[in-house]
């Protein structure tokens, strides 16, 4: 009755995306092919691996072991390149990926896609990111800070010439300024803060503000708002700078 049942087997019918086997009509020993399709579930579902580097069967694998195997596979591999191996009942059984499967690989905390010819990097599959509402990078984001980044520095670099770093606004009374902060609160802040003068201004609460320097838009001539041009010392070093400005 096995070899009877195994070679109906050949001709039933197969779900058209994981390939799982159909329970026929009016079939014998039934639970063999609804535990086919359990244990293709299992595989595949949630697909992670341990490895994807290995051409031949590791030693002593556990139940449920899975591996994809790598190019020139040899041993009871031979022939399975890219394929999934799963450790299952005592054997090796193999399952074809299709295009846009992705896969966790274990030992190398990846996600990688099956692109239809090969494994690779799910993430550079995605190309070019874009239209995010927020992004976080070590850090989490909101709804003002929509991107936010946790890191001792930041490199905006180069491209083989020169680089700009672009902060544009809508209308002359918004702001388009750098701020900086200690513990959250405003300390210092350059830029264009309610016109198109460039500002340079300091608080020492976060609250309260005192502006600095001014250059105007329009001339280039600098005022310095709260500073006494008289005298000598830091104040005489700020007359010479503003006459010099004008």
């Amino acid at each position: 009755m096995g070899a009877d049942n195994a070679g109906k087997r050949k001709f039933m019918s197969n779900s058209a995306n994981l390939g799982l086997p159909f329970i026929e009509a009016a079939q014998a020993q039934k639970h063999v092919t609804h535990n086919e399709a359990l244990r293709g579930l299992d595989t595949l579902v949630q697909l992670s691996v341990i490895d994807r580097d290995l051409s031949v069967p590791p030693a002593g694998p556990l139940e449920g072991d899975r591996y994809l195997v790598a190019s020139a596979a040899s041993g009871v591999w031979l022939g399975q390149d890219t394929s999934i191996a799963a450790w299952q009942d005592g054997a090796w059984a193999y399952y074809t990926p299709k295009a846009g499967w992705l896969c966790w690989v274990d030992d190398e905390d990846s996600l990688i896609t099956w692109d239809g010819s090969s494994w690779v990097d799910a993430l550079a599959a995605m190309g070019a990111i874009s239209n995010l509402d927020t992004l976080g990078i070590n850090s989490t984001p909101d709804l003002t800070n929509r991107l936010a980044v946790s890191s001792p520095a930041v490199l905006l670099n180069h491209e083989g010439a020169g680089h700009q770093l672009k902060i544009n606004k809508s209308a002359a009374t918004d702001t388009a300024s750098l701020l900086f902060q200690t513990g959250a609160a405003g300390r210092a802040e350059m830029g264009l803060t309610g016109d198109d003068d460039y500002h340079f201004k300091v608080s020492a609460d976060g609250v309260n503000w005192s502006e600095a320097i001014v250059i105007d838009r329009t001339t280039g001539g600098v005022t310095f708002p709260n500073t006494t041009i008289s005298g000598g010392g830091s104040a005489g070093l700020g007359a010479m700078l503003f006459w010099a400005a004008n």
